[in-house]
């Protein structure tokens, strides 16, 4: 039994995107671990940001979790990998279940202001800070 970490999803969670990642499985021999750690030890890899090798020891081997990852994150002909499949899959099943929209309707950018060069053709008006650009 391995620790729970922050960046874990639960079992019921791991259900709903299991099918799509053993889709991807190269047929060789039985799998002798289990995916839900696998796929969990990557959630803690990309939210970490912590290298292959200082992946926690009650997760599979590193060269394993690696292996999957590789895999997961290949790309298909309209450039999306399973990997950003389940992850978006698993996004929009949970904004379902909270009552809103799956896809999200609103996108919040954060911009700097960058000042123009006094030859550039064309200059604009940032109202925020109240300046010329």
């Amino acid at each position: 039994m391995r620790q729970a970490y922050d960046s874990d999803i639960t079992r019921e969670q791991f259900s709903q995107i299991s099918q799509d990642l053993e889709s991807v499985r190269r047929i060789t021999r039985p799998r002798k671990v289990d995916l839900y750690d696998i796929f969990c030890a990557i959630l803690y890899l990309l939210k970490s940001a912590c290298t292959w090798r200082n992946i926690p020891h009650d997760f599979p081997n590193w060269r394993i979790v690696r292996y999957y990852y590789e895999i997961w994150t290949e790309k298909d002909e309209n450039g999306q990998s399973i990997l950003d499949y389940v992850q978006a899959k698993l996004v929009a099943i949970e904004r379902y279940e909270s009552g809103r929209n799956p896809l999200p309707s609103m996108l919040i950018a954060d911009s700097k202001t960058v000042q123009n060069a006094d030859c550039a053709e064309e200059r604009g008006y940032d109202g925020g800070k109240k300046n010329r650009v």
